[in-house]
């Protein structure tokens, strides 16, 4: 018989697996203009409030099917990112950790996760975009 696991170990393992990174490093990434592709896993209501520059919008709840290249209605910038560096996250660091693991189960060779989240990214008075996404800037 299998043990049960809780949400507290499912992070765990998440946290062996996928880095975190902090806003300064990302901060870094998007001064530098490095190849890096930023994926909200919020909710489209949170996303559309407030989100980093430049970042498309992957809820959790549909992020397999987004990413698989094979699924009809994939997401056309995240199923074709499995070699690219790809950021993500959510309001606290959670289900965007979560999300990570599962991107790299899928094959994604280069996954991070923003430690502490949006809440962190929005504390530290850095930039943000809201209303609904530019399509000629936000894929």
């Amino acid at each position: 018989m299998t043990a049960k696991k809780s949400l507290a170990d499912f992070i765990h393992a998440a946290r062996a697996e996928v880095p975190e990174v902090d806003c300064e490093t990302v901060q870094g990434w998007l001064e530098m203009g490095d190849d890096v592709l930023i994926v909200d896993v919020r909710q489209a209501r949170d996303y559309e409030a407030g989100r980093l520059p430049g970042a498309v919008h992957a809820p959790r709840d549909h992020l397999e099917a987004l990413a698989d290249p094979n699924y009809l209605r994939s997401h056309p910038e995240l199923a074709r990112a499995h070699s690219r560096r790809v950021l993500l996250y959510c309001d606290s660091g959670t289900r965007s950790l979560l999300a990570a693991r599962t991107l790299r189960d899928m094959g994604f060779l280069e996954v991070y996760n923003l430690s502490g989240g949006y809440h962190v990214w929005e504390a530290e008075d850095l930039p943000t975009h809201s209303g609904p996404p530019d399509t000629t800037s936000e894929g």
